[in-house]
């Protein structure tokens, strides 16, 4: 009997874990050799990015140490992130090269993250894409490229170009810290040095040394190798908010702050005492120290016999760690007040440096950024520390100078510092990307003199000059990593130019505060007389003293549709206004003027005059020698709102027309003592779309209204017309717009 044998197969579908498991398994399926090689592309482009996050946040370990903490940390993320998104699509089922487009995932998702820190929205994904993009670019290029060697192994290859291309990344970086595109500029040395250059070293040998609390562990030089132990200072009266972590780095908080300075001494003899300087830099990154930024100032001073002193106060800047003291604005002026008593101690001790050597009849203050600022309240500290009796001695202190670079104008407490009877110096970069505007021209309005004092108030605007290369610790950009990449710096001043400009200004301002020189005095009133001693840039200045009598600043009544007293308008073609001044962000400066338009071109002249019944004030000296007042050209704005058929012309000019109290008339072009300034545009970022969207916005305007102070000698007049006696008064002063459409702002009118 035959059995028969029936085998029945029932197929089962796999559950949901096996195949799960099964894609698992499968998911480099897609990553061949091609894609493998081609990951070292967004590695490179992910490596990149964090060495930009290295160079903003730095940790105080040093850039090379940071960078290799950022660079592992981004390694080993990128390893986890791109293999649990590769398991994902895995899981999905996509049958795409799963871990590189894990790579290029985290790539565009680290980038954001870096870039949208400070930056909107739009500017960070933008950033991250394009970052992203260039980095599969690159992976697929360098694919390709071993593609086409048959070599070794996938392993071989992918560890070869992942070293090529990291090497590029951080080269790349590296060059963005050290380099950049500057405008070429004839050096000092290379031009015709007819007058005595201040920026040029003195005749004292210099020795320098250092005093600080000796407890700095980050720098030793205010640490346990200080040359001299200074006092600790309590400033828990002002700062309420002191992280707990900036103790733990710094190793000391708000209640013992470190009084640091680094000194450069003229060698004299043991009898001669000097005027002291004290130099305060501003917020930079706590951990990235400020204040030897400054030697290049402190060496040429003590060398033309000032004691110079660079003041430490990093410990109040910010941190990307442990973010900011509340209050650092009012504790900057109050440590620098805290270094003069200092010193002052020092100076009554047997056995320092200081002993004998010190003037304290005679100090100036070097403020860059903040610390331009707090240079100034300092001097007005009453406003603020009236009631700090641990201040008390600061009353017999005499600060005669204050040179100020691109300071900020923050209000504190609800007030701004105002100056009186004390020489005032600002200089400010037209291409400055972190102190954009211009306020320094806040704080030159509201410093005042006495009438008939000596005092006096001058300020340089340069084009090409940034912020960050006053300093020559500071690098190039003036917005930290990563955000900084996006600044453009084509037509920089190079860092030598710039600082060399800041040397010959400040030296020359401290020898005519400080040591009473007179021969430096016309540089103030007239960037020209320097210009055989600076590089070749566009400049602009004002400049204003004691003797100075004033006929109008514009300011005389709280109608701004009415026209100034005594000021009439004659022509059809002619508009004016009054107006406050803006600066580059559109705020206030603090100041009115009067703007002028010739609103059409034509024969006809359109004039503003002012006049007076009997005759306009006189200087208590005499006769009038000089004509000033302070011209803005606003001609730019006419151009924003040019039609195509109406196109740009260049023939618009002024003559200025003065009148005696006999009636007599002597009437001049402007040009035949200056040209119009002219400002050329800025554009701080690569593109211009950055201009509109980076930093909230900061960038929107290209320019802001500048003034230069004309000067016109009453004699030249008289030449023209010697009919013409301005010792029988000044009844009449006419500005006359001719030619083409034109726009000019007008300030501070009088007579010395």
């Amino acid at each position: 009997m035959d059995l028969q044998i029936q085998t029945q197969f029932s197929l089962r579908k796999p559950t949901l874990r096996s195949r799960m498991m099964r894609r698992i398994r499968r998911t480099y399926q897609y990553d061949t050799r091609f894609w493998r090689i081609s990951i070292a592309g967004p590695w490179g482009a992910g490596m990149f990015a964090f060495a930009l996050a290295a160079l903003g946040l730095p940790t105080g370990l040093g850039l090379g140490l940071d960078l290799l903490l950022f660079l592992f940390t981004a390694t080993v993320g990128m390893f986890f992130v791109a293999h649990t998104i590769a398991v994902l699509l895995s899981l999905i089922g996509l049958p795409v090269p799963r871990l590189f487009i894990g790579t290029v995932l985290f790539d565009l998702g680290a980038a954001y993250f870096i870039f949208d820190n400070d930056e909107s929205f739009k500017i960070s994904i933008i950033v991250a894409a394009i970052l992203t993009l260039i980095g599969v670019i690159a992976g697929l290029i360098t694919g390709l490229l071993f593609k086409l060697y048959n070599g070794s192994r996938t392993g071989s290859h992918l560890r070869t170009g992942m070293k090529i291309i990291g090497a590029l990344s951080i080269c790349i970086v590296i060059g963005l810290v050290v380099s950049g595109s500057t405008k070429s500029i004839q050096s000092v040395a290379d031009l015709d040095q007819s007058m005595d250059n201040p920026a040029e070293p003195g005749t004292y040998a210099v020795t320098t040394f250092n005093y600080g609390s000796g407890k700095d562990i980050w720098q030793p030089e205010f640490g346990a190798k200080t040359d001299l132990i200074s006092q600790s200072v309590d400033a828990s009266a002002y700062i309420t908010n002191w992280s707990k972590y900036r103790t733990m780095y710094l190793r000391y908080d708000e209640k013992a702050l470190p009084l640091n300075g680094r000194v450069w001494m003229p060698e004299g003899s043991s009898d001669e005492s000097y005027p002291l300087i004290l130099i305060v830099h501003g917020n930079h990154l706590m951990e990235d120290y400020s204040d030897a930024g400054y030697a290049y100032l402190g060496e040429l001073l003590a060398s033309r016999g000032f004691i110079a002193v660079s003041v430490d106060e990093n410990f109040l800047n910010y941190s990307a760690w442990t973010g900011i003291p509340n209050n650092d604005m009012k504790v900057r002026a109050w440590v620098l007040l805290k270094h003069l008593q200092q010193i002052h101690t020092f100076a009554q001790s047997p056995g320092t440096p200081f002993f004998g050597k010190v003037d304290m009849s005679r100090i100036g203050l070097i403020g860059h950024s903040r610390g331009g600022q707090a240079i100034a309240m300092a001097v007005d500290y009453a406003s603020w520390f009236k009631s700090d009796a641990t201040l008390d001695s600061v009353k017999e202190f005499n600060i005669r100078a204050l040179a100020a670079i691109a300071p900020t104008d923050k209000k504190v407490d609800g007030i701004n510092a105002k100056l009186k009877d004390i020489n005032y110096l600002t200089i400010q970069g037209a291409n400055d990307g972190d102190v954009s505007d211009f306020d320094g021209d806040r704080q030159y309005n509201r410093s005042s003199f006495t009438k008939g004092t000596d005092f006096f108030k001058a300020s340089l605007y340069v084009q090409g000059a940034n912020h960050s290369q006053f300093n020559t610790d500071w690098g190039l950009r003036d917005i930290s990593f990563p955000s900084g990449i996006l600044l453009n710096r084509d037509q920089f001043l190079s860092g030598v130019n710039q600082r060399m400009i800041a040397k010959l200004y400040i030296s020359a301002f401290m020898e005519t505060s400080l040591h009473e020189e007179t021969r430096y005095m016309p540089l103030f009133r007239d960037f020209r007389e320097a210009l055989p001693l600076m590089p070749e840039t566009t400049y602009i200045n004002q400049y204003e003293d004691g003797h100075f009598t004033m006929w109008t600043r514009f300011e005389e009544d709280s109608n701004r549709q009415s026209l100034p007293k005594n000021g009439t308008a004659e022509g059809e073609n002619i508009l004016w206004r009054e107006v406050e001044t803006k600066n580059r962000g559109k705020s206030n400066k603090g100041d009115h003027a009067l703007i002028l338009e010739r609103t059409q071109p034509g024969q006809e002249e359109s004039v503003y005059r002012m006049s007076w019944p009997y005759q306009a004030p006189q200087p208590t000296e005499g006769p009038p020698e000089l004509l000033s007042f302070a011209l803005a050209d606003q001609r730019r704005e006419l151009d924003e709102i040019e039609e195509q058929d109406n196109p740009k012309t260049d023939h618009f000019s002024i003559e200025i027309e003065l009148m005696d109290g006999n009636g007599m008339k002597s009437r001049l072009p402007l040009s035949q003592f200056r040209e119009l300034p002219a400002l050329s545009e800025v554009q701080f970022t690569l593109h211009p779309w950055l201009e509109l969207h980076m930093s909230d916005g900061k960038y929107n305007n290209p320019t802001e209204a500048i003034f230069q102070t004309y000067q016109l000698p009453i004699a030249e007049f008289v030449d023209a017309n010697p009919e013409f006696a301005p010792d029988q008064g000044i009844k009449s002063l006419s500005f006359i717009l001719i030619g083409d459409r034109g726009k000019i702002m007008l300030d501070d009118i009088g007579v010395y």
